[in-house]
């Protein structure tokens, strides 16, 4: 019986993305976007309204807590000590991807 409901050929599809998924794959693709272009605004603001949202959502608290220190913490000594910390929050979000894929 076991033998009669086996399907053969091509496996199945992956299953769709989900809703947290897709967001992560909109405010990661917002951020990038800012980063390329050196849009130190709206960095900050992605940064700290919608990066903060979606790891508060996902329960990704310290990725919260650092895109909410980029922000109200004390003033970054340079652009360049800014955007490292940016990019690690990138680096995050892309690791996070791959752990949801």
């Amino acid at each position: 019986m076991l033998h009669c409901t086996m399907t053969y050929g091509s496996p199945s599809p992956p299953p769709p993305p989900t809703r947290l998924q897709l967001e992560l794959e909109d405010v990661l693709g917002g951020l990038q976007h800012a980063r390329h272009t050196d849009d130190l605004g709206r960095l900050a603001l992605l940064t700290y309204w919608d990066v903060r949202r979606w790891a508060r959502w996902a329960h990704r608290d310290a990725l919260a807590d650092l895109a909410a220190q980029l922000v109200i913490e004390q003033p970054h000594p340079t652009r360049a000590a800014f955007l490292a910390k940016i990019d690690q929050v990138i680096q995050e979000l892309e690791r996070i991807r791959n752990e949801l894929h």
